[in-house]
Formats: C-alpha cells, structure tokens, sequence
C-alpha cells in the first residue's frame, strides 16, 4: 500500500505541540497482517507503546494508537515511524469537544418554539422517524430517562470508561426522540447510543481513534443517519471515515461548531460528505458563537432548547449541537417516507425546502435558510409509478382533463410548488 502523502511526517511535523491534539500520542495505519505481538515490537523499535490497535472494516484499514515513550517532539518520531515498511500512514490523535453551551437547570416547562420554527406538528402526521436508525456519536445518554421509552435500540462504549450518562449526549437524544414531556424532531426514531466522548477539564472529549471506532460501529450497526454534534480540526483519518461511509448511503448530520464568526471551518461539518446545521434562535438570528461559512447547509434552533438530562431532569441549552439533532430527526423523517433516497437527495430536499434567512438567497450564516420538516417531508414522497397499462389509458385519453389525477405521476417539487403553505414568500424572514 502507498503511503498517504497528505499524512506524511512533513505535514505533520509542525503539529508537535498543537493544542488541538492530545500531547504524545499518534495514530499510525499499520500492516493488517502483525499481530498484537508483532505491532508491540514495532512500537519498541521506534520508542512507542502501542496503546491499542484493530481492523476497522469502514476504511479497510487497521489503525493503531501509540504513545512516544520519550522526550522527542511528534514530528521527529513521525518522521521515523512513517519510514518503517510497515507502517502506512502517520497522523495527531486530535481532539474533539461537544458543542454545548449549558445553561441552568429550569422548573416548568416553557413552550417549545423549535417545534413551531420547524413545523414539526404538521409533518408529525405524514411521518414520525419510525423504523429509522440514528447513530449518536457523543457523551453518555441516559436510557432510563422517561423521554426515551423504546427509544435505545443498542449502547456502545467506544471509550471503554464505564462513564455514566452525560447532559450533552442525553439532551441530543431528547432533541431527537424525545416523547414524554417533550417532543424530538423523530419521536419514532431508533438510536445507536455511541459513547465517545469524556469527562475532561475542559468539558467532553474524544479523539481521533475513539470517533473512528465510533463510526466503524455506526456503519456497521446499520444507522442510516450519523448525529456529529462535535467539533474539531481537519483530521484526514476521519475524513476518510466519513467518505466511506457516506459511499454506503449513510446521511452524516453535524454541528457547524461554537466557535463565533472569526473561527476557521470545524469539522466534520465543514467536510464535504456532511449536512453542516448552523443555530438560530426564536426570533430566527443567528446564535452568536455559531459557525459561519459556505460549508453551513441549513440552520435550524439551537438556542435555549429545553432538553432532558440524567436524573429525569430537564435543562435549557444552547449550541449548534442541538440544531445539528433536530436536523438528523428531520432527514429521519424523510428516509421514512422514502427509504430510497441517497444521502446528497436528503440534503437536496432539506436546502431546497429550507425557509430563507438572512440576505436573500444562500448565505454563509444560515446557509440555504432554516429547515422546514413539513415541507421537507412532503418533498420526499416518492413519485408514483405510472404502470405500462396506466401511460396506455392516458395516451389514448382524447381529453387530458378526463384522466385520473391518481395516474399522474407527480413529482415532489410539483407537489412542493402546489402548497402554499410551503412555498410562500410572506414566510421569508427579513433580512437579519
């Protein structure tokens, strides 16, 4: 196999000390065919213990995690690791944090805009996200919590911790599948409870390594959707992740990140294969910390979103990470009422049928405007099949006004066209 230029040691050797990654550590593509025995000998031979390693059939790769056992910088020890025969490619273990931003916990239970902003009622009752699966890869989700009856379908500790459930990860799932007190944007939706982030002193965090094993676990778990409400740098170990997974027909849904207008694009929201969701809030302006860019798809509400959380608790909050799990509910409700859309499809049908904000037309803060579920939905229908017999019976009709509007297939920008409470100019917001 070729080694991966773009990985190589002089790329990386500049990010010796980056604040982005976790400090002696690296993760390298090994040879498949070493044993455990074999890639320990590896390491010791270049001053490195190998933390862990496995197949990752998402990438066709195995992939491991080494600590530098010694005082040399990362760009000195990727240099000689990446010369072994071996070993393949050479990369930071990057971190990644959640995009939250908490605020106090809250008695009562004030409306809830999202669902009126999104129109969530109106598509409720074409389609609720049942018998589609979202994979939540994020911290701990409380699967005791009287919003989620039914709602787990399988939990998995890509840490390893044993860590409890967490506010974030428990609020992304409300946002989600919420359907006690609350009501998630697919209240009939599966989730894969992917662990893959933890405590840290500045908040929840994961990895390079640990996100890929989450994906691996994901795609082959069967999710159709992925939730990424984190964010980080561009890491190409990840980005060939997503690809792979994309490739596969999974809809990757992130948070465009918390990082205010100054920020450089976060990923994975501003990688290609991902629907980017930017946060508003109930008056439709854009959440002050959220991303901007030509990479933001959609936006959708991510402010004071009131969430539960352990302990059969609830808690208002804010970020981007909420827009980003009330959009992966909306392409849930899509793959519902057309389970043979392609992932580029869900994204066509969500930034077509999105509610202009912002300066007229797309834009770098809300993208194509604020998602419209109803509309959205009623976009996904499939065309109806017009059988060989039926196109017979409307050739021959002498007066096209006499054949059955059954028989017409109609296609769903038709459809979207003939709504006027979807496509109405009145709804556009002023420009913010």
């Amino acid at each position: 196999m070729s080694r991966n230029r773009d990985n190589g040691p002089r790329g990386n050797a500049r990010l010796a000390s980056d604040p982005r990654a976790v400090a002696g550590e690296l993760v390298a593509e090994i040879d498949g065919s070493l044993s455990n025995t074999q890639a320990d000998e590896l390491a010791r031979r270049h001053g490195l213990a190998r933390l862990q390693s496995q197949n990752f059939p998402l990438v066709s790769a195995t992939i491991g995690l080494f600590r530098i056992t010694d005082r040399r910088s990362f760009g000195a020890v990727s240099r000689e690791f990446s010369a072994d025969a071996s070993v393949h490619s050479v990369q930071p273990n990057f971190r990644y944090l959640l995009q939250d931003q908490a605020a106090a916990l809250t008695e009562g239970d004030p409306a809830q805009y999202a669902n009126a902003k999104l129109r969530l009622p109106q598509a409720h009752t074409l389609a609720d996200g049942a018998n589609v699966t979202i994979a939540v890869i994020d911290s701990g989700i409380d699967r005791k919590h009287p919003e989620f009856p039914n709602s787990i379908a399988e939990s998995y500790d890509a840490l390893g911790s044993k860590e409890g459930p967490h506010a974030h990860g428990t609020g992304i799932a409300g946002a989600i599948v919420a359907h006690a007190r609350l009501m998630g944007s697919a209240p009939a939706a599966r989730i894969l409870a992917i662990q893959a982030f933890g405590d840290a002193p500045g908040g929840a965090e994961s990895t390079s390594f640990v996100v890929l094993k989450a994906l691996d676990y994901a795609v082959a778990h069967g999710a159709q959707i992925i939730n990424m409400s984190f964010a980080g740098p561009k890491d190409a170990l990840i980005e060939r992740g997503l690809a792979a997974a994309a490739a596969k027909g999974t809809v990757l849904v992130a948070a465009a990140g918390n990082a205010g207008p100054k920020s450089p694009p976060l990923f994975p929201a501003a990688d290609a294969a991902v629907i980017a969701v930017s946060a508003t809030d109930s008056r439709d302006r854009l959440f002050a910390a959220s991303n901007r860019g030509g990479y933001i798809a959609v936006a959708a509400p991510g402010v004071d979103i009131l969430l539960p959380v352990p302990d059969e608790k609830y808690q208002l909050m804010s970020g981007t990470s909420f827009s980003a799990a009330y959009v992966s509910g909306l392409a849930a409700l899509i793959l519902q009422r057309n389970p043979t859309l392609q992932p580029d499809q869900v994204r066509a049908i969500l930034t077509k049928t999105a509610r202009d904000l912002g300066a007229p037309g797309r834009d770098d803060l809300f993208g194509a405007g604020e998602a419209d579920a109803y509309a959205a939905v009623l976009a996904a229908a499939p065309v109806p099949v017009v059988s060989a017999s039926d196109a017979g019976t409307i050739a021959k009709s002498a007066d096209p006004g006499q054949v059955p509007a059954s028989r017409l297939p109609i296609p769903p920008a038709a459809a979207i066209a003939s709504d006027s409470q979807v496509i109405d100019e009145s709804r556009r917001s002023p420009a913010q």
